[in-house]
């Protein structure tokens, strides 16, 4: 199974919206990682652990659900979030790429992906699951913005 979508973050020649720069984007991609409870839609908790530089493993939790995941970080470039299999959810990764197709342009594209097949049974709902990773994200991006806008994702921002 893969998903993908770009979700756009600064638009070449269009000023109605205030641009991100590359690193205030980082920073707030890092709150995933490491506060993902921060943002409205995520976790109630979450904990992690430095493995080795730029990789950590993490247990991120929805109430009573204990999500085990580890976490490859390319600084500004891409975050690889790697969840573990569980007896009721199969293994999943998630790539977050921070791409500039044009100068002025700037895009996150969103891999979601697994090897496992999509089971007929559960086809009719492959398009839930994928929109709600969509609007999961949109939404992270929406919470972003507010927190630059606050200054919250600057050099000294809190985040």
């Amino acid at each position: 199974m893969r998903y993908e979508h770009l979700i756009e973050i600064n638009s070449q020649g269009f000023s109605a919206i205030p641009a991100f720069t590359r690193e205030e984007l980082w920073r707030g991609l890092l709150v995933r990682v490491y506060e993902p409870e921060s943002f409205p839609v995520g976790p109630d908790d979450s904990e992690w652990k430095e493995e080795s530089p730029g990789r950590l493993s993490r247990i991120v939790r929805f109430g009573r659900l204990e999500i085990h995941d580890s976490v490859t970080l390319e600084p500004m470039q891409r975050i690889v979030f790697d969840a573990q299999a569980r007896e009721d959810m199969a293994a999943m990764r998630l790539t977050i790429t921070l791409e500039e197709p044009a100068p002025g342009a700037m895009v996150l594209r969103f891999v979601y992906e697994n090897d496992t097949a999509i089971s007929a049974a559960e086809a009719p709902y492959e398009d839930l699951r994928h929109g709600a990773w969509l609007e999961n994200d949109r939404d992270m991006v929406r919470t972003l913005r507010a927190w630059r806008d606050q200054g919250r994702l600057g050099a000294h921002g809190t985040h």
